[in-house]
């Protein structure tokens, strides 16, 4: 098994624009989200919802500043790290995570002690 980041990038307007009930139905596909990557032979080795991209501090060559790292309409606001077969298992696994209209992006987690990346 290899595991990977699923980075769920939204439009942080929709959660701010959502009723309280709304919530509730992103917390619970999140939740069948979870017992579907089990049911498909993976497993969440990780993860957590993010702040508001507007709670950001960024770190720049020593600099400190509140925001975001980049302006954009998509930002990152959470993720999860799971374990595959493979890439088009992990794929698989990516395809099922409900994004509020957004996406994610599949990246491999890389180990230093493997060598260079």
């Amino acid at each position: 098994m290899s595991k990977y980041a699923i980075l769920i990038y939204e439009d942080p307007a929709y959660y701010e624009t959502m009723p309280p009930e709304g919530f509730g139905a992103v917390v619970d596909a999140h939740s069948v989200f979870t017992k579907q990557v089990v049911e498909h032979g993976g497993s969440i080795t990780g993860g957590d919802a993010l702040k508001p991209v507007t709670t950001a501090t960024k770190i720049k060559a020593g600099a400190v500043t509140d925001g975001p790292f980049v302006e954009s309409k998509e930002v990152l606001l959470g993720y999860y790290t799971v374990e595959a077969r493979d890439l088009e298992h992990a794929i698989e696994l990516a395809k099922l995570v409900p994004a509020g209209g957004g996406g994610v992006e599949l990246r491999p987690i890389h180990y230093p002690s493997t060598g260079p990346l």
